[in-house]
């Protein structure tokens, strides 16, 4: 990412740049204090995802899952889609997802 910093407002993480594995690396840290407040993650100004990026994504919605509620995910950057299917993750980015079993 451009910049690994990220801003949370109104419960949703606003990222931008590159989603790749430095930036997950690197915002994991920042991410981590914020889950019990979130509730979504703007991705409209991610230019694109590589695999270290789905797999923070997936790891953020099961945390708030876990937490019995919802992450909403705005925007679709390049390798999203295709990552989600190569990985047969659901929408909601769940590996346990009855979809992504199909």
């Amino acid at each position: 990412m451009a910049s690994n910093s990220l801003r949370l407002e109104d419960g949703t993480v606003h990222l931008h740049g590159m989603l790749d594995r430095a930036a997950a690396s690197a915002l994991w840290p920042q991410l981590q204090p914020l889950l019990g407040r979130l509730q979504a993650v703007d991705l409209t100004a991610v230019s694109g995802v590589d695999s270290a990026g789905v797999a923070l994504l997936a790891t953020l919605a099961a945390a708030v899952r876990a937490q019995a509620r919802e992450l909403v995910l705005h925007g679709e950057p390049a390798g999203l889609n295709e990552l989600r299917a190569a990985y047969r993750l659901g929408a909601d980015l769940d590996f346990n997802a009855l979809t992504a079993a199909n």
